[in-house]
């Protein structure tokens, strides 16, 4: 759990971003607050939204039912850490930029076996699919954001996405195939041990999946 002073910065940040009128905080406070649930976007953005919201929003994120149930498991923690620990990166989510949220929505749920998490906008400008612990956002641009096709002639990564074991990646391989996935690069041993495939979206961005070769 971070640190006691970084989920309080965390907390005004959800209030200034909610008093300034960035709308895509209103799926975060809909999706953690049960009050909020019943609310559209411009509902929650019209509802009262305190300092304590934001502070239970961020309680509720991390696993507790309230700000101060948050609080005391921090104190303990607090109270326990005798020595300076390493900071550990828990998750990463790369942003993929699309030419249609609905139709790159389509292509990772019907291809690539992701679900919808969220689509933010009417038409849709921002989403995030997600499968098992893997995420990535994709964000709507209506201009190209590289030169050409220099993306595939320098075999430039929008994302990687690893499994566990050989046998996962190489039926992951195959259920993709089967799906009738486009792909920049099939499967294949690594020199350095690994082996992996990159996925072609709609959009040109390449997505490495990639395992142990044993």
């Amino acid at each position: 759990m971070p640190n006691l002073e970084n989920l309080k910065k965390q907390a005004k940040q959800y209030l200034r971003w909610y008093r300034e009128g960035y709308h895509p905080v209103a799926a975060e406070i809909r999706a953690a607050l049960p009050r909020f649930q019943h609310l559209d976007d411009s509902e929650v953005m019209q509802a009262a939204f305190k300092l304590a919201d934001a502070q239970e929003l961020v309680a509720r994120q991390q696993g507790f039912e309230s700000w101060q149930a948050l609080k005391s498991e921090a104190l303990v923690m607090n109270d326990q850490k005798t020595r300076t620990t390493r900071p550990t990166l828990t998750a990463t989510a790369a942003q993929l930029f699309v030419a249609d949220i609905t139709a790159s929505c389509d292509f990772f749920t019907g291809k690539l076996g992701f679900s919808v998490d969220f689509v933010y906008g009417e038409p849709p400008f921002y989403g995030q699919v997600v499968r098992d612990r893997a995420q990535l956002a994709l964000r709507l641009v209506c201009e190209p954001v590289f030169a050409g096709d220099i993306r595939q002639r320098e075999h430039l990564l929008s994302a990687s996405i690893t499994v566990d074991t050989a046998s996962e990646i190489k039926q992951l391989f195959l259920d993709f195939q089967a799906a009738g996935v486009v792909f920049h690069q099939t499967l294949r041993k690594e020199p350095w041990g690994a082996r992996n495939f990159i996925v072609l979206d709609p959009d040109g961005n390449l997505i490495l999946f990639a395992g142990p070769a044993d």
